[in-house]
C-alpha cells in the first residue's frame, strides 16, 4: 500500500491497514514513495520528485520484499493504491503476475486528460517555459526547481488547485512531515502518464475500482471510461462525495467494508 500524489502513509493509510488486518488474516506493507516522508531516494534525485515509472517499479520491489517475509504467503499478494498510486497499481497488476488482486481507489487513469483539466488553459504557455527553464538549469548542474502543491489563492500557481485539495493537505501539514512542494519535473512528467493504456491487460487478476462520484481531482468520467475497458473479473465501487471523502468519516468507513469484502472474495479464501 502506498499513497497518492506527494501524500504520506500516515495520511489515513494506517486506518485502512488496521481495518484490513483486524478483519482479515493478512498482513499489510505500507510505505512512503521514494523521496517522500520516511523513504530515502537515489543519489542525484531530488526529494519531492515523482517519476511515475520509478514509483511503479517500487511497487514491484515492495512485492519482492513482502514475498520473502516468513509471515507472507507469496502466492496471495494484493496491491492497493489511491489517487496517483491508484493509477500505478493498474500498471503493476497488468505486468506483474505475482499480483493476485488489485484495489484502485479514485485513480488517475490519464495524466494528459487530468493535467489539462487541473491546469487553467491560460497557464499553459507559462508552464511550458517553466518546464524548459528547469531542464536547462538541471543540465547546468543547478538544483531542481519546485512548485507549491497547493496555494491559498484560488488562482495561485501550484500543482493541484481546488479548495478540497487545499483543505486536505494544509490540515495534514500541521500534523505530519508533509511538505508543500514538488519538483517542476514532476508536473512535466505528469502529462505523459497514461496507466489506462494497460487496463485491458490486468485480467485475469481481479480488479476493484473505487470511484468517488463527485471527484474533481481525478474526474469520475475518466475512471469509469477506463473501467469499462477493463476485462472481467472486475467490480465497481461508487462512492458518494468527492476525492477526499474516502479519507474521512462515514464514507471512509463504508468504503473499507466494501474493500474488505472484495479481499474476502478474491484473496482471503
Amino acid at each position: 500500500m502506498a499513497h497518492g500524489f506527494t501524500a504520506l502513509k500516515e495520511m489515513t493509510l494506517d486506518f485502512y491497514a488496521e481495518k484490513f488486518t483486524s478483519a482479515l488474516s493478512m498482513n499489510c506493507l505500507v510505505y512512503d514513495h521514494r523521496g517522500f516522508g520516511e523513504s530515502d531516494h537515489l543519489p542525484g534525485q531530488p526529494r519531492g520528485e515523482i517519476v511515475p515509472m520509478l514509483q511503479i517499479s517500487d511497487y514491484s520491489d515492495a512485492i519482492t520484499y513482502a514475498s520473502t517475509r516468513p509471515e507472507v504467503d507469496a502466492d496471495r499478494i494484493g496491491i492497493w493504491g489511491t489517487s496517483y498510486s491508484g493509477g500505478h497499481v493498474l500498471v503493476v497488476a497488468a505486468v506483474d503476475r505475482r499480483v493476485k488482486v488489485v484495489l484502485s481507489q479514485g485513480p488517475c487513469v490519464s495524466g494528459w486528460d487530468n493535467f489539462h483539466r487541473l491546469v487553467r488553459p491560460d497557464l499553459g504557455p507559462a508552464l511550458e517555459k517553466i518546464f524548459a527553464a528547469d531542464r536547462i538549469a538541471r543540465l547546468e548542474g543547478k538544483e531542481a526547481g519546485y512548485l507549491p502543491i497547493v496555494h491559498a489563492e484560488p488562482f495561485g500557481v501550484c500543482a493541484l488547485n481546488g479548495k478540497d485539495v487545499y483543505d486536505f493537505f494544509t490540515e495534514w501539514e500541521k500534523k505530519s512531515t508533509w511538505k508543500n512542494q514538488v519538483t517542476i519535473r514532476t508536473m512535466e512528467l505528469f502529462r505523459g502518464y497514461e496507466p489506462q493504456q494497460l487496463i485491458e491487460k490486468i485480467s485475469p487478476t481481479p480488479l476493484l475500482m473505487t470511484v468517488p462520484t463527485l471527484d474533481t481531482l481525478t474526474p469520475p468520467d475518466l475512471s469509469l471510461a477506463a473501467y469499462a475497458r477493463a476485462k472481467e473479473p472486475k467490480e465497481l465501487n461508487l462512492l458518494p462525495g468527492g476525492h477526499f471523502d474516502s479519507y474521512a468519516g462515514e464514507t471512509m468507513e463504508k468504503n473499507v467494508v466494501t474493500q474488505i469484502n472484495f479481499l474476502k472474495k478474491w484473496l482471503i479464501k
